[in-house]
């Protein structure tokens, strides 16, 4: 069965109709793409839920209950983080899952999570570093080559678990890597952050650089595990933001202006393949003019085909690894120029092959 049950559901006008077998199936992708609690407030909303068979419906409860749990523990964690970085008084935005969380964005309905992640000026970086270190966050990686890799040629440092309480934050300047092709001055970020209610110096990104930070995000990614809940959060940002006046003008200016074109063009095609939303019909030739050459749109469009299906045996095609694998190598030359990205790719198929090879290790010190 090659078939991708799980995203026709948002687009179904009424309750499809499931075998037990095509349940098992569709809850299986869903857990995959980390969706099962969104598919479970999907059948609420829609008042479908009561419909659904005794046992897929225990799952999709108890997928209502972990999200929830996570949500107040996010909400806690973001908490933690703000009394932490105060001292810092310095603007510290909220990204993607834990921004949805603390601005009440439909997307937040149903999410899980593995990591806050976090972003501050370029100059303050190893401020807030240090300043959560200082509340309890240590670094746990010990490679020295990633650390450079992460500290020379990342966006980000590496992420820091918390001591106790074994929570991750990722600890970001920007939404694209210096190196990459689609690299941003996160400082124009921080010109049009909004506050977050209750929370003194604590923001969230801008309606249109939210888009547009989820957009880089999913199309510069070679993992595409995610993929299809990525590109469902940026469809609900599109639906929650798309009727404010001026929306769309603005997010294609703003697109133009951080030269995040091609990212929004894939975005944009793939939200109306999957489902059906569309630009206003004055933006559309516009919108059509930012994506890459006729081979380049063909060869995304065949490849974000096969890796936006969830990634789960019932979805997988012929050509699915292969489609894969071109989204992970192409990711990292979006990334990093060539003479970096080789030896990189090197080292990691070396390292996967013979993980206990060549360890090198390096003890971070709190700054005084």
């Amino acid at each position: 069965m090659n078939t991708d049950l799980l995203s026709a559901v948002w687009t179904s006008p009424a309750q499809p109709e499931l075998t037990l077998r095509q349940w098992s199936v569709m809850l299986g992708q869903a857990r995959q793409t980390t969706l099962l609690p969104r598919l479970a407030h999907l059948y609420i909303d829609r008042g479908w839920i009561e419909y659904v068979p005794a046992g897929p419906r225990r799952h999709l409860e108890g997928a209502i209950r972990l999200a929830e749990r996570q949500q107040h523990e996010v909400r806690w964690e973001v908490n933690c983080i703000a009394r932490t970085m105060l001292e810092l008084n310095t603007p510290v935005v909220l990204l993607k899952g834990a921004a949805y969380v603390m601005h009440e964005l439909p997307q937040a309905q149903g999410r899980l999570f593995s990591d806050i992640d976090i972003l501050v000026d370029k100059d303050r970086i190893e401020d807030a570093e240090n300043c959560l270190l200082g509340g309890g966050w240590i670094c746990e990686e010990r490679d020295a080559y990633n650390q450079r890799y992460y500290r020379e040629w990342m966006h980000e440092i590496p992420p820091l678990r918390h001591v106790k309480r074994n929570t991750f934050i990722d600890l970001h300047y920007t939404i694209a890597p210096p190196t990459s092709r689609f690299h941003v001055d996160g400082r124009k970020l921080l010109e049009r952050v909004v506050p977050v209610k209750d929370y003194p110096m604590l923001f969230v990104l801008a309606p249109v650089d939210m888009v547009l930070h989820s957009a880089v995000h999913l199309f510069q990614e070679g993992d595409f595990g995610h993929g299809l809940r990525d590109l469902l959060d940026l469809n609900d940002l599109l639906i929650r933001f798309g009727p404010t006046s001026g929306f769309w003008d603005e997010l294609v200016a703003r697109a133009d202006e951080l030269g995040l074109q091609t990212p929004l063009f894939h975005a944009l095609r793939h939200i109306g393949r999957l489902f059906g939303s569309q630009a206003p019909p004055h933006l559309l030739s516009r919108i059509e003019t930012m994506g890459p050459n006729q081979l380049a749109r063909a060869l995304m469009s065949w490849s974000l085909g096969l890796a936006l299906r969830p990634m789960h045996p019932s979805c997988d095609l012929p050509l699915t690894g292969v489609a894969r694998w071109f989204l992970y190598v192409r990711s990292h030359m979006l990334r990093m120029p060539l003479q970096l990205v080789i030896p990189h790719l090197l080292r990691k198929a070396w390292m996967r092959q013979f993980p206990h090879s060549g360890k090198d290790e390096v003890v971070l010190q709190q700054k005084a």
